[in-house]
Formats: C-alpha cells, sequence, structure tokens
C-alpha cells in the first residue's frame, strides 16, 4: 500500500468525499471555502442522488414530493437563497391527507378540522386529549407504538400513524424503534397539535408558516447551483466513479481506489468524508473490519421506494401539491403533482402525478411493469375517490433500494456497532442519511456536512471534540413532512 504523502508547508488539507447527494455535495461546497482541497467521487452521472431533479416531457419533476424548509439552519439556508436568487420560490403549503375516510387540509388548519372530520373521529380525539391523564400507560419495553399511543392516544395513533408507518417501513408499529417517533413525529401530543393548528390561523401566522421554499427548476436545481458553485471554489467531481475498497493502515484509512474501464485509480487524501451508506463502507474496507462489524452492518437495513410517475393529457389534475394516504387499503403513501410546487403554468395539455410507493427488492411490485404500475396507479385513485378521467399518456418509473433507514428494534444496537468502529477510524468522517443512518430532511444533511467541514482543522485533521458535539446537535434533528 501506499504511505501516507507528507503535505508540503501551506498547503490546505486534501479531503476525499465520496457521494454526491446533498450532504456530499454542501461539504465540498463548504470545505472549499478556503478550508481543503476537494475531490468528490460519485457514482452516478449525476449529482444530487435522491435529491436531483429531471423532466419529463418538459415538466420538472423530483424523486418524490421535495421541500427546502423554512426552519433551515440560517447559515444553511442563507447559502441557498444567495446561489437560487429569485429562483428560488417560497410558495404556500397546499395538501390533503384522508383521515376518518375523509379529505383534511395538510397542514392540517383548524378551521378545516373542525368542518371536515367526522363527528365520531373529533370526539375520539377530544377525548384522547382529556382522558390523557387517567389513561394506563404501555407496559414493557417502549416502541415506537408504545410511545405514540402514550402520548397522542389511541385515536390518531391507530387511525394515521400505525397504518401509515408499517406502509413506509413494512413493519408493524411495535417492531419498530422509539428513535423513529422521536425523529419522525413533530407532535407528540394532541395539544401540540392543536398548537400548531392554532399558529396556522390568520394573524397569528409568521411570514414562512404554512409555506416552503422550491426553485423553479425542481428542487434539484438547489444541488446544481451547489455544485457549480463548488466547482467554481475549486471543488473537483468525479462522476462514473466505481469505488472498489477503501484501504487503512491500521486504524487510518488512506486510499480510496476506483475503477475506470479496466484500470484502478488511487484517491489519496488527509481525509475521506464519506457519505455513502455505512453499510457500503464497511463491505469496501480493505484490510476488513472485525467480524462483529461485518455481521452488524448485514443486520442494518434500508427500505426501499418506487416512484410511479403518471403522465395524463391535462393542464392539472388537482390544485393540491401533495396527498397523504395513511390507509393499508392503499400501497402508495403520498402523491405529488410536480406542476403545483414550483406553480408551472407550462406545458399545456401535460401534467404528472408522482406516487410512491413504499417497496424492497424482491417484493411483488418491485419487478412489475411500468404500464402494470400505471393500472394498479389509476385503480387505487379511483378507489379513493380521485377518478382518472382524462388521458393516460403512459407510465414511468424510478427505483430506490436505499430510500429510507429501517429503525427495527435491533437497529441502536447494530448502529452503535458499526458507528464505534467507524469512529475509531483516522482519516475517515460518515454522515449524511446514509452515513449516519438518519432518517432527516435535504436541510439537516447540509447542517451535517456544514459541522463535517467545521471539523476539519488546518493541518488536516478532524477535532473530535467538535465533531461530537455536532453529533450530539444532530440528535434534535425532527423531520418535516
Amino acid at each position: 500500500m501506499t504511505a501516507h504523502p507528507p503535505k508540503t508547508a501551506g498547503d490546505l488539507p486534501r479531503v476525499t468525499v465520496l457521494g454526491a447527494g446533498p450532504a456530499g455535495i454542501a461539504a465540498a461546497y463548504a470545505l472549499t471555502k478556503g478550508k481543503a482541497r476537494v475531490e468528490v467521487l460519485e457514482r452516478a452521472t449525476v449529482a444530487g442522488g435522491n435529491s436531483t431533479s429531471f423532466q419529463i416531457d418538459g415538466i420538472w419533476c423530483d424523486y418524490g414530493s421535495h421541500r427546502f424548509h423554512p426552519v433551515a439552519d440560517p447559515k444553511v439556508l442563507g447559502d441557498v437563497k444567495t446561489l437560487l436568487g429569485d429562483d428560488l420560490l417560497l410558495q404556500p403549503r397546499h395538501g390533503r391527507i384522508r383521515l376518518g375516510g375523509r379529505w383534511i387540509h395538510f397542514p392540517l388548519k383548524l378551521q378545516d378540522a373542525i368542518l371536515r372530520l367526522p363527528p365520531a373521529f373529533a370526539a375520539s380525539l377530544i377525548g384522547d386529549m382529556v382522558l390523557k391523564k387517567f389513561r394506563r400507560k404501555s407496559q414493557g419495553p417502549k416502541s415506537f407504538s408504545s410511545v405514540l399511543y402514550d402520548g397522542l392516544g389511541p385515536t390518531i395513533s391507530e387511525n394515521f400513524y400505525f397504518p401509515y408507518v408499517k406502509k413506509l417501513w413494512g413493519l408493524d408499529p411495535d417492531k419498530l424503534a422509539v428513535m423513529l417517533a422521536e425523529r419522525r413525529v413533530s407532535g407528540s401530543s394532541i395539544g401540540k397539535i392543536l398548537g400548531k393548528m392554532m399558529k396556522m390561523l390568520p394573524g397569528m401566522r409568521g411570514e414562512t408558516t404554512g409555506r416552503f421554499f422550491y426553485p423553479k427548476k425542481g428542487f434539484g436545481q438547489i444541488s446544481q447551483a451547489m455544485v457549480e458553485a463548488s466547482i467554481g471554489q475549486g471543488a473537483a467531481f468525479r462522476f462514473g466513479a466505481d469505488i472498489v475498497r477503501i484501504e487503512r493502515e491500521g486504524t487510518r484509512v488512506t486510499t480510496v481506489v476506483t475503477r475506470d474501464g479496466g484500470k484502478e485509480l488511487r484517491h489519496e487524501a488527509d481525509q475521506v468524508y464519506s457519505t455513502i451508506p455505512l453499510t457500503t463502507v464497511v463491505r469496501l474496507m480493505d484490510p476488513p473490519p472485525p467480524p462483529e462489524v461485518m455481521e452488524a452492518a448485514k443486520a442494518i437495513r434500508f427500505r426501499g421506494m418506487i416512484l410511479v410517475y403518471l403522465i395524463l393529457e391535462a393542464d392539472r389534475f388537482t390544485e393540491y401539491d401533495a396527498h397523504y394516504f395513511p390507509e393499508l387499503s392503499i400501497p402508495i403513501s403520498r402523491m405529488s403533482e410536480p406542476k403545483n410546487y414550483n406553480s408551472a403554468t407550462g406545458p399545456k395539455g401535460r401534467t404528472i402525478l408522482c406516487a410512491e410507493l413504499p417497496c424492497d427488492p424482491g417484493e411483488k411490485w418491485w419487478d412489475m411493469s411500468d404500464e402494470e404500475l400505471g393500472r394498479h396507479y389509476c385503480q387505487w385513485l379511483g378507489n379513493l375517490g380521485l377518478p382518472v378521467t382524462m388521458p393516460v399518456i403512459r407510465c414511468e418509473t424510478r427505483r430506490i433500494a436505499h430510500a429510507y433507514p429501517v429503525y427495527d428494534l435491533d437497529y441502536q444496537r447494530h448502529f452503535e456497532t458499526v458507528d464505534n468502529w467507524l469512529l475509531g477510524l483516522d482519516g475517515f468522517l460518515s454522515f449524511g442519511r446514509q452515513g449516519l443512518f438518519a432518517h432527516d430532511n435535504t436541510h439537516h444533511a447540509f447542517a451535517m456536512a456544514y459541522a463535517a467541514a467545521d471539523s476539519l482543522t488546518a493541518d488536516g485533521d478532524v477535532d473530535r471534540t467538535a465533531w461530537a458535539a455536532h453529533r450530539h446537535e444532530f440528535e434534535s434533528h425532527r423531520v418535516e413532512d
């Protein structure tokens, strides 16, 4: 193996970033502001990962429903605003969710809930809130279901959260870890949910309440602008880079090896910043980690997803940007209409409905043809009172094998085994959704990347105390829907 080369005086540290998803791109952008010389290795041919955008029939589409939330760290939000300028729109959220068999505005609005919730459903919610202090707490080990049941009560848990998470992760709620409730559920009681609804009332809402930021050319325009800025600051992006191994000498990572055709290329750096799945990192390590780390990595799972794009001959299907489907009777979890995200008026006579279908490789939906999935999609919508009455031009799909981390009851033990071993390596740092097994938003991934850049010292090491403090901050991240 090649020895770690000495740096000449005055050189900036060299950092090799693995992965050009949001975390990798943001790390390159932050590091090239005078912190390091950066090379980014990405297996795909484009940057952005699952947060990139593409066009179908002249309509900008995302990999599902993406928004840039106003609650982002001010520095992160400030940079995104500067990079996109007038192309970053502040849009009103205008979605719907099925509760008690009826459509309710989402985010929840007090007046809409009062008028549209079935009386029996509303009465049950009020009863859950009133009787909460008298309700017996769940016994035994805590899980997602016990925490939600104790906090929110049976009505909202059994009619919304429980079926929704079973659909998303393919597991019963009592088989999911407490961490999922902490990261995924922002309202932990009926009172807090009502409080959020009160903030939506006219006169009580702030400038960005019930709104989100979205670029004119799809969510991926954020990543593309950051890539261009990073290149302008000196970063080098290597697309189509197939990583074959990550070499280490003892506890120090020294080199990343990629394959270009039949030739191997060696990428030596002071630090390797990895945003690829930590399970992939373990598999690529040379020499391999201890057996217990290998076994723990094999036990860590990600949930897959199929994005189903139905191209319709119409200007618009509905006025709503997104529909949420918690019922188990319909396999898709959410549907978005891209033209309603950026208020696009063209092209005329075309709109697209993007369905998110949680599904792992090997399940029946995964190997189904686009045409078959399109027929099922139309049937599902018809069953919910949203019939597709206009001509269907065609259906297209995109498949994501690593969409969501699966927080099962054993995940924490397995994750900590892998994470602790990786933390013990010099010259290596893992972060981002895939690198820290974190179910988060894009603005959280950006914040992690900025923290990683901030932790790099002038001599090319990582300030482990600073990084530990940042990791503690990450625990407060809550997913925004």
